[in-house]
C-alpha cells in the first residue's frame, strides 16, 4: 500500500510549504474545487508561465531546485519545472511525485545540440499527479511559445489521462522517444541525477550557448 503522506509533504526542493507556493496554488484554484480542474489549472500555469530554458536555469547549486526558487526566476529546464508542478500540487493536497526517463529528441534545436553533442537527454522529468486513485503523468516541460517557435505538439493534460511529450511533431516527423525508465521518486535526487549528468556529458561546453 503507498504511503501519500510520503507524496503530500513538503521537501528541500518541493517546498510546497513555503508562501510563495501556497499563494500561487490558492490563486489558481481559487474558482473551483473539484481536484481534475484544479490540477489542470496549475499544470498549464507551470507549462506555460515557466519559460523553458536549459541554459540560464541548469546549475549545480541546490538552492536553484526549489520550486519556491524557481517561480522566482520563471524559467527553468524539465526537472525544474516538475519540481513546481509537484509543489503547487501537495500545497492544494493532491499527491505527487517526479518521474525520470531518458529520452533521445529528434528534434533538439541546433545550439542545444551543439552545446550537448547528443540529442540523448538522460533523466528528463516529469510529474504524476494523483487524481480520482490513478497515478496521472503530466509533462510541463516545453511552454506552448517555444512549441509554437519549433512546430512542436504541445502537451496537453486533462486531468483524466497522461499528458507525455508526443512521439511525433506537428508535420508528423519523429520527435520524442523514450528510452529508459530512470523510476518514481518523492523528492527531487539532486545527487544521483546530476552524478549521472556529469558522466554522460561535457557540461563545460554548455557555459556559452545562448537562450533558445
Amino acid at each position: 500500500m503507498e504511503d501519500f503522506e510520503l507524496y503530500l509533504k513538503p521537501t528541500f526542493f518541493i517546498d510546497s510549504d513555503s508562501k510563495e507556493i501556497i499563494e500561487l496554488a490558492n490563486k489558481l484554484t481559487e474558482n473551483t474545487n473539484d481536484v481534475g480542474e484544479n490540477a489542470k489549472s496549475i499544470f498549464y500555469w507551470a507549462r506555460d508561465e515557466i519559460l523553458y530554458n536549459p541554459y540560464d536555469t541548469f546549475t549545480f547549486e541546490r538552492e536553484d531546485y526549489k520550486a519556491s526558487h524557481i517561480i522566482k526566476q520563471m524559467k527553468g529546464w524539465c526537472v525544474q519545472k516538475a519540481c513546481v508542478l509537484a509543489a503547487l500540487a501537495r500545497s492544494i493536497q493532491i499527491p505527487s511525485r517526479l518521474h525520470f526517463a531518458d529520452i533521445r529528441n529528434h528534434r533538439v534545436p541546433e545550439k542545444l545540440l551543439k552545446a550537448m553533442k547528443t540529442n540523448l537527454f538522460v533523466y528528463h522529468g516529469y510529474t504524476e499527479l494523483f487524481i480520482d486513485g490513478s497515478w496521472l503523468k503530466a509533462t510541463p516541460a516545453f511552454n506552448i511559445s517555444l512549441c509554437e517557435k519549433f512546430n512542436l505538439k504541445t502537451v496537453e493534460f486533462d486531468g483524466v489521462h497522461d499528458g507525455m511529450l508526443p512521439e511525433t511533431n506537428l508535420d508528423g516527423q519523429k520527435y520524442i522517444e523514450y528510452i529508459k525508465d530512470r523510476g518514481i521518486t518523492s523528492d527531487f535526487p539532486f545527487d544521483t541525477l546530476f552524478e549521472t549528468i556529469r558522466k554522460y556529458y561535457n557540461t563545460s561546453n554548455w557555459d556559452n550557448v545562448n537562450d533558445i
